[in-house]
């Protein structure tokens, strides 16, 4: 997902499996891991002649909103989890949030 969040435009199999660092793998699991994370939903992928393209089908920041909303369905608690989140914030961080907050609350 890294590699494919890092570049502009969808990649073949072949393509990803080049970017990748550890050269062992076989491009038969390039392709595999691929399909599977389009079957999942994670990407998208469009015919281009013989091969498939891959794009996300999300950003990495949307991504990580649904993981945190998942952490959060976790816990029994939601109140307690988001306040000791925020006490585990930078102040920049925080900011951020009361910023968020306060463009939410404006709408």
């Amino acid at each position: 997902m890294d590699i494919l969040w890092a570049q502009s435009a969808p990649l073949t199999a072949r393509e990803v499996g080049r970017l990748i660092e550890d050269r062992d793998l076989a491009p038969t699991t390039v392709m595999t891991v691929l399909d599977r994370l389009s079957r999942k939903g994670f990407l998208n992928r469009t015919r281009d002649g013989r091969a498939w393209r891959y794009e996300p089908a999300e950003s990495r920041d949307a991504y990580v909103t649904e993981l945190m909303l998942e952490a959060l369905d976790l816990t029994g608690d939601r109140s307690a989890a988001l306040t000791r989140f925020a006490q585990a914030v930078s102040g920049s961080e925080a900011e951020i949030l009361r910023r968020a907050l306060t463009e939410l609350e404006e709408q």
